[in-house]
């Protein structure tokens, strides 16, 4: 009897044993939002990916952009979310972060740290929420990145022999390739709303100019209608006037993309997100032509980048076992095997790992050096949670003065007098500067 007591109390033992392994590995089924992008492939190649050697299930809701801010919000204010991870753009986090309605990640392991090698685009998946910023020095990791999206410059390296550095030699380039319609010299986004308003931010920071003063220190003084400001725009338009298509205050992601894969355009400021598409044979005319740099800057200075960022976070009205089955894809995703084989779906890595690693001497991976420089030193901007209205009133106005509606002083100083209105009205610590002489 004894043996067979301690035969059976071995068989107890042995049995929580294997329950406790089998749950290190059999998490329950999660749900994700994601935006539908040019870098969805690689997500979706991980996630098969993730399913396959884990056994854990996923389940993807692949919403339109414009679609993705609405579902979030009904989420994460309903009674239970019903998903697990929800994908935030840069310019919302403040709105949830702010708010509470996510779970920091170190709340559902304490043990949980990211790795120095992965990007962290420009500290956005961090929350100060004493000073109210994004920031890692006393802010708690609220979410990791699916991608760090920058833009870099791309150009036909066929016709273009040397990468381009300042806007000298941009413009070099768009007189001796501008051709229309058979040929463009250089495109850029100038749709209204996002795509402009993003596509200004490199050019701003690279001509020493801001939004506002500083604040992540408190400083919302208004400073989009500066000297600095003015002479950024002006070149921004000397590009999309004398280089681009017509009409180009109606160019987007899409149909810049587009420009490039057909071979039309020299030139282009595009996110690095798209690079999977230019040596895809059944989308590219451009195969094996398409080059990398960083953004254009001024003789003398030195490139900026801006990080068009997606933030990936647990919401915090699931239950526990959710919130740990979400963290365990997490884990996976930004480890460095997961990282390569989200690179060789045609992903953008956050792991600087596979950025600076043996896929980066490859010929499919020529981009990766180049990014991992701009993601070293791009910055994030309108983080603050007003920045939904800033960016829609830089997006009509910077539109505005594209199409001719505006000049470029009037369409600053409109701006910024509209954000002061905005900032004020919000009791932010912010002021109004001398307006800029209209020309």
């Amino acid at each position: 009897m004894k043996k067979l007591n301690k035969f059976l109390k071995g068989m107890a033992v042995s049995a929580i044993a294997l329950t406790s392994v089998n749950s290190a590995f059999a998490a329950d089924p999660i749900t994700i939002l994601i935006n539908n992008s040019p870098w969805y492939g690689g997500f979706e190649a991980l996630v098969e990916k993730y399913e396959a050697e884990t056994g854990n299930k996923v389940n993807i809701d692949r919403t339109p952009y414009s679609g993705v801010l609405e579902k979030v919000r009904n989420s994460v204010r309903g009674d239970t979310s019903p998903y697990d991870l929800v994908n935030l753009d840069n310019g919302w986090i403040i709105e949830f972060y702010s708010g509470g309605f996510l779970t920091p990640l170190t709340n559902i392991d304490p043990d949980f740290k990211l790795s120095d090698e992965i990007i962290d685009n420009g500290e956005a998946i961090y929350w100060n929420s004493e000073k109210q910023w994004p920031t890692k020095e006393g802010g708690k990791l609220m979410a990791f990145s699916p991608n760090g999206n920058a833009h870099m410059w791309y150009y036909r390296s066929d016709l273009i022999d040397t990468p381009p550095a300042t806007y000298k030699d941009i413009l070099k380039n768009c007189a001796a390739n501008h051709n229309p319609p058979n040929t463009y010299g250089a495109v850029l986004r100038g749709e209204r709303g996002n795509p402009i308003r993003f596509s200004f931010m490199p050019h701003m920071l690279t001509h020493g100019g801001s939004i506002l003063k500083d604040p992540k220190n408190g400083d919302f003084t208004i400073t989009f209608n500066s000297p600095e400001n003015l002479k950024a725009l002006n070149m921004f338009l000397k590009i999309h006037n004398e280089c681009s298509a017509d009409n180009p205050g109606a160019i987007g992601q899409g149909e810049m993309i587009q420009l490039v894969l057909s071979g039309k355009a020299a030139q282009a400021g595009i996110v690095i997100a798209a690079q999977a598409q230019m040596d895809n044979p059944e989308k590219s005319a451009v195969v094996g032509k398409i080059n990398y740099a960083q953004m254009p800057y001024l003789e003398g200075g030195s490139p900026h980048g801006v990080f068009g960022s997606w933030q990936m976070a647990v919401p915090n009205n699931i239950s526990d076992g959710r919130k740990t089955a979400a963290l365990e894809f997490i884990k996976y995703f930004i480890s460095e095997k997961a990282q390569t084989l989200y690179a060789e779906a045609g992903g953008i890595p956050i792991h600087t790992g596979v950025l600076r690693g043996p896929l980066a001497t490859q010929e499919k991976f020529r981009w990766m050096k180049p990014y991992a420089a701009v993601a070293e030193n791009a910055t994030q901007v309108l983080m603050y949670k007003e920045g939904a209205e800033v960016e829609q009133i830089i997006g009509l106005r910077l539109n505005q003065a594209l199409i001719g509606e505006l000049t470029a002083s009037e369409a600053l100083n409109v701006a910024a007098k509209e954000i002061y209105n905005v900032l004020a009205a919000a009791g932010r610590d912010t002021k109004l500067g001398n307006s800029l002489m209209i020309k």
